[in-house]
């Protein structure tokens, strides 16, 4: 009996001290981890809406000292081409805007993090929170909440909104800047499909007419169709974007040694090609959406054609380029997080120095890509990729 009693009165003990030593490891929990969970959610708005702000406010800054450059230096050929302010104003600038503020967008980020994270250094904020149990690790998560917001901002802007305000930009530009676009072509030739060539003596693309036309048909490297009009003249009400109406056309098909020739004085057909195929203007493939990138590429590709570099280092570049606000936060933030002689100007400075290496380097790359046979989708990515290791060697020296 009384060894029962003794083992309900160890029972009830072991359960004592199991609540007691619970209730004690919650109060240190608490202790060490309150302050913590207080600081972070307000510690994250405040860097992200440092971050945010600053971002738009460099951006309001810069563009507008461009603007104003830029409308001081165009404003003679303004008043020599009668150009009217609203188009100045709407057709103009208001497409510059975009342009201007997502081709320097990595200028920004990094003029915004070394901006308020320098600051927030010399202020010993850094140093405060670091204290205070917050990991480098854990302060850089409001940065990249920050850089999604950036990243689906540029990307959407690269692919979506920039190319409809290039198209009406480049218009303003030939109307009022004497900067004429290509509207005729001479001699295009054309793989229209596979084994299938197209010619044309000369192309008026504001007509969308084109003179002395032939059409080639190959099967295994023998010709087997040949075509030719005098004229043929692109429908643009059509339900096929490929419809075109050929004028004193003859068609000679050969079989063998037979050949069977037709003739007439207009007939419809469709040709697998369209305007934008026959005349090339500089910077046509910045007119393009990306879905229009993505079918325009695989569209010549399809054909044989080689001749799409330009336009795949365009599409993969769109992509690259939005990511490239999480490498520059990356490097900025971990620079500019120490408090050292010298300040803001000279992260200012290094900021200035990178952001133009970044984009000169897109440029490099580009050009490789396009003349010295670079695969496309390596030469847009090159910058991030060399400016990653930047990224990873800065963060491994992070205050921590």
């Amino acid at each position: 009996m009384e060894e029962k009693h003794y083992r309900q009165y160890a029972t009830k003990a072991i359960r004592v001290i199991r609540t007691t030593t619970e209730r004690r490891n919650r109060r240190i929990r608490n202790k060490y981890f309150s302050q913590f969970y207080r600081i972070c959610p307000r510690l994250d708005r405040y860097i992200i809406g440092k971050f945010i702000g600053t971002y738009f406010f460099a951006i309001a800054l810069i563009i507008s000292l461009a603007i104003v450059f830029d409308f001081n230096e165009n404003l003679s050929k303004f008043t020599q081409y009668n150009a009217p302010w609203k188009a100045i104003v709407f057709d103009y600038y208001l497409n510059f805007i975009p342009y201007f503020a997502n081709l320097f967008s990595p200028l920004f980020v990094f003029i915004a993090v070394i901006f308020f994270t320098s600051k927030m250094a010399g202020n010993s904020e850094i140093i405060s929170i670091l204290a205070a149990g917050v990991s480098f690790k854990r302060l850089m998560v409001p940065y990249m909440v920050s850089c999604v917001f950036i990243s689906i901002l540029s990307y959407t802007l690269a692919a979506y909104v920039i190319p409809h305000g290039t198209v009406i930009r480049q218009n303003f530009e030939s109307m009022y800047k004497n900067n004429k676009k290509n509207t005729s072509a001479e001699n295009v030739q054309l793989q229209v499909d596979r084994g299938v060539i197209a010619y044309m003596q000369h192309y008026d693309n504001v007509f969308k007419k084109g003179y002395g036309f032939c059409l080639d048909k190959f099967e295994n490297k023998k010709l087997v169709s040949h075509m030719t009009a005098s004229e043929i003249q692109y429908d643009t009400i059509a339900d096929s974007k490929y419809h075109w109406k050929a004028s004193n056309w003859k068609i000679r098909e050969m079989a063998g040694m037979r050949e069977h020739i037709t003739s007439g004085m207009t007939l419809d057909t469709l040709i697998q090609m369209e305007p934008v195929d026959l005349v090339f203007s500089k910077g046509q493939q910045e007119t393009f959406t990306s879905p229009q990138l993505s079918d325009y590429i695989s569209k010549q590709i399809d054909r044989g054609s080689q001749n799409v570099v330009q336009y795949q280092v365009e599409y993969h570049k769109r992509i690259a380029s939005s990511f490239a606000s999480f490498i520059l936060t990356i490097i900025g933030a971990s620079l500019s997080s120490r408090k050292r002689k010298g300040g803001m100007g000279m992260y200012l400075g290094l900021g200035l120095a990178l952001s133009f290496l970044y984009i000169m380097l897109q440029t490099i790359s580009a050009t490789f890509a396009i003349n010295a046979g670079t695969p496309p989708i390596l030469a847009a990515w090159v910058p991030n990729i060399l400016f990653g290791v930047v990224a990873y060697f800065c963060y491994r020296h992070a205050p921590n």
